[in-house]
């Protein structure tokens, strides 16, 4: 049976070039590919997690956040939330909200990036509260 090996989130960005750096120089991530002069796209990776980013119009970015209230576009799981928090509060990335624990058993933070995208970074730390009906 096959096995899924991987996902590649795509984001919308207004400007692939600038995004595709930012996320470089704030959060860590390399740059794999970027295609077009100017970029129109680009595939960027950390610790073998990837994001894509392709170029849109501003009025049709839209991040989930703006649609349903305190809902993230990605969320990537980590194991040492602590430390990467402090990474990227050393790069100046821009902490969209402070780490904290939830209810369902992590320990969590948030980015917003260039385009008010939300990006969540999270570890487990508990057992998750079940819901029982």
């Amino acid at each position: 049976m096959p096995t899924l090996k991987g996902s590649a989130p795509v984001l919308l960005v207004k400007d692939v070039l600038h995004s595709a750096n930012w996320y470089k120089d704030k959060l860590g991530f390399t740059i794999s590919g970027l295609y077009g002069h100017p970029p129109y796209f680009a595939i960027l990776h950390r610790d073998g997690h990837y994001l894509m980013f392709q170029k849109a119009e501003a009025n049709l970015i839209k991040p989930n956040w703006k649609v349903v209230e305190k809902t993230n576009n990605v969320y990537f799981w980590v194991d040492d939330v602590e430390t990467l928090y402090k990474e990227f509060v050393a790069s100046g990335a821009t902490i969209d909200y402070e780490l904290y624990l939830t209810p369902w058993g992590t320990k969590e933070f948030g980015i917003n990036d260039p385009d008010e995208y939300d990006i969540t970074f999270g570890e487990i730390v508990t057992e998750p509260h079940k819901f029982v009906p």
